[in-house]
């Protein structure tokens, strides 16, 4: 099954629940439905990190030793008088016409890569004709390629899968009738008919009906939100029980969803690529090997001691330094639960001061759960608990499951409801034992006393759930999405490792946003929508900060798109944010993300050691070559030492641990 497959699954296999409970205004986490299973792809998909550095340890070496016993036994001069130089050029114009190309295209634009030394001493070899020369360094240079490759990102499936969500067709009324038509053929103005458990085509604004709407993919809130005349929806949102018609006040690219899609995209295609250490390293380096060149053919007049010299100095190491590092580091993160996607993120991981989150599903669990119970006529918490659990027993209502769950939790037997019956917008009814009972949003008892304690729940933006005996208020409830526990030490580790500046975002209200916050001591700001999100990445971003942004859902795929490093949460987050994000989380475990902080500041320590052992043997090869000492041959096999020794460095981040 595709991923496409996958989530069209599970939005059609979601519960449908029989009546709405609250009036307030929140959602539930729907991102669970579409998660992925993560217990194996890990290691799956990246275990060959281990056997790959072996393998290509074992090649360079075999190539090494080829190349210097064929020196040594005269093979390639042998070689170079059988083989006509036409041939061997063109041998060599084709093996490497890919990576000169490259080289050229960055050249024209005025930049010089690692690739770009490597050409230099390839161009060197040719022009005192020794091809077999540049024949081997062409080879190392595929070889440094090979090894690129498997640390190279994923292609980007965001958009596409972003457009498998979107609602194709609407129902729209046209000549007293119900027509179904192409969601892109319906017109502002128009009136849409949506059905109960039906997905909502369009942006609009309710004329009739009422529905308990789930859109917390496209606005963040944490709880589901009731839906009545007057009330906006947006597409891609589903309504549970209830029918409405809505007045479309935008369709297809138009609508919010539609922004998200094009978003999404252009963050993707404007997002600044991290230049490699390497790269910036080979800049100023080539200058001072073209220095080095020029001296040694003005001192000593030999030509082959001065290509020697542009042959030995430069090594494809400096284009494995990198790549190698990181596919070590690639394959310890993702037998941990970290699945990174490219050496880039990890570079620019470990320069990130800034730390942007979500709410629903990122920091909270996506679920609500009662969190207080308040009696209001002598009963104990558990007879409250007992007879709203059992009169919401076969609700499927995300509340009510937090009803149900609180009263089994302590280990209640919930009874027999009679009469069981939803009412619309207000909550459920049903008989217990004789007695009357009635669940659900305070609208139920709009006359009611209230204690300061629930109004003081209600000012922390939970939401509450009244519970009636014989149409007397008994007690209430109170339900809100809670934090995961791991998240204050996760956020002090963090802070301690650079990135002091933490700030919440979220679609959900003030209220419930500033109560997280409060309790985390971050600021935060409330009522987001997807634009509003990647806007407060950019404006990071202006002001000269790396940013990583950490998410669970379809609206926050455009912040994690345009961040410097986008994290999503992989098991309970959408298949959307995993694919618009750099480096998902394989289990919900906010602790991985300061081990991926750790693991990226540890990659680039050892890509800068790489680099820096590949500069000193090179010193000692550029003197060994300008004093005629190291013949051309020789000085392209001592290419490969460095390769060795940046293999043994890197195969230390495979054994990377959580502390």
């Amino acid at each position: 099954m595709d991923r496409s497959t996958q989530l069209e699954t599970a939005a059609a296999d979601r519960p449908q629940p029989l009546g709405p409970l609250t009036p307030s205004s929140g959602g539930c986490g729907c991102e669970d439905a579409c998660a992925a299973p993560a217990s194996s792809a890990p290691a799956g998909r990246f275990g060959f990190a281990r056997p790959v550095l072996t393998l290509f340890g074992l090649v360079v070496g075999l190539v090494l030793l080829v190349v210097v016993v064929g020196e040594w036994l005269g093979f390639f001069e042998k070689l170079t008088d059988k083989v006509p130089f036409a041939v061997g050029l063109a041998l060599v114009l084709a093996g490497g016409f890919p990576i000169f190309k490259n080289v050229a295209k960055a050249a024209w634009r005025r930049k010089v890569t690692s690739h770009t030394l490597m050409t230099v001493g390839v161009t060197a070899a040719l022009v005192v004709g020794e091809w077999p020369v540049a024949a081997v360094v062409v080879l190392f240079m595929h070889t440094a390629n090979y090894a690129e490759h498997f640390t190279t990102e994923r292609a980007r499936k965001a958009v596409r899968e972003l457009g498998a969500l979107a609602p194709t067709t609407a129902r729209v009324e046209r000549g007293g009738a119900e027509t179904e038509v192409p969601v892109e053929q319906v017109r502002v103005g128009e009136m849409v008919i949506i059905r109960p458990g039906e997905q909502i085509p369009v942006d609009g604004t309710v004329l009739t009906g009422t529905a308990t709407v789930d859109q917390a993919a496209i606005t963040g809130e944490s709880m589901p939100v009731e839906a009545g005349p007057g009330s906006r929806v947006y597409a891609a949102s589903f309504a549970r029980l209830g029918a409405l018609r809505v007045a479309v006040t935008g369709a297809g690219a138009d609508t919010t969803f539609g922004r998200v899609i094009a978003l999404v995209e252009q963050a993707e295609t404007h997002r600044a690529p991290v230049q490699r250490i390497a790269d910036r390293f080979s800049a100023w380096y080539l200058p001072v090997v073209v220095t080095v060149a020029a001296l040694t053919f003005a001192f000593s007049g030999d030509t082959l001691a001065t290509a020697a010299v542009l042959v030995v100095a430069c090594s494809c190491s400096f284009a494995m330094a990198t790549p190698v590092a990181v596919l070590a580091s690639v394959g310890a993160g993702a037998g941990q639960g970290l699945l990174i996607k490219g050496g880039r993120y990890l570079e620019a991981l470990a320069k990130a001061d800034v730390l942007l989150i979500d709410k629903t599903g990122t920091l909270t669990l996506g679920r609500p759960q009662i969190t207080d119970t308040v009696v209001l006529d002598g009963r104990s918490e558990d007879e409250l608990l007992y007879l709203a659990a059992s009169a919401e027993r076969y609700s499927e209502h995300p509340l009510a499951d937090a009803v149900r769950t609180a009263a089994t939790g302590r280990g209640l037997t919930l009874g027999e409801p009679e009469d069981f019956e939803a009412l619309p917008g207000r909550g459920v009814r049903a008989a217990l034992d004789g007695t009357r009972i009635a669940v659900g949003g305070l609208a139920l008892v709009p006359d009611a006393d209230l204690r300061p304690q629930v109004r003081a729940l209600t000012a922390q933006g939970k939401t509450l759930l009244a519970v009636t005996a014989d149409d007397k208020l008994v007690g209430v409830l109170a339900a809100a999405d809670t934090l995961r526990p791991e998240i204050p030490a996760a956020l002090a580790e963090l802070k301690d490792l650079g990135l002091a500046r933490v700030e919440l975002l979220t679609g959900d209200h003030q209220a419930t946003a500033a109560a997280l916050a409060g309790e985390l001591g971050i600021p935060y700001r409330a009522g987001l929508l997807p634009e509003d999100k990647i806007t407060a990445v950019r404006q990071y971003q202006a002001a000269g900060h790396k940013v990583v942004m950490v998410g669970d859902g379809v609206n926050d795929a455009p912040a994690l798109a345009q961040a410097d490093v986008g994290i999503a949460m992989g098991a309970a987050g959408s298949d959307i944010a995993i694919e618009a994000a750099h480096i998902a989380l394989m289990r919900d475990d906010w602790t991985l993300v300061p081990h991926a902080v750790r693991i990226a500041r540890r990659t680039a320590r050892a890509i800068r050691l790489n680099i820096g052992f590949t500069v000193g043997y090179n010193a000692l090869g550029l003197t060994a070559a300008a004093s005629g000492i190291l013949p051309m041959m020789l000085a392209a096999a001592a290419q490969s030492v460095p390769d060795l020794g940046i293999l043994a460095n890197s195969a230390r981040l495979l054994r990377t641990r959580r502390t």
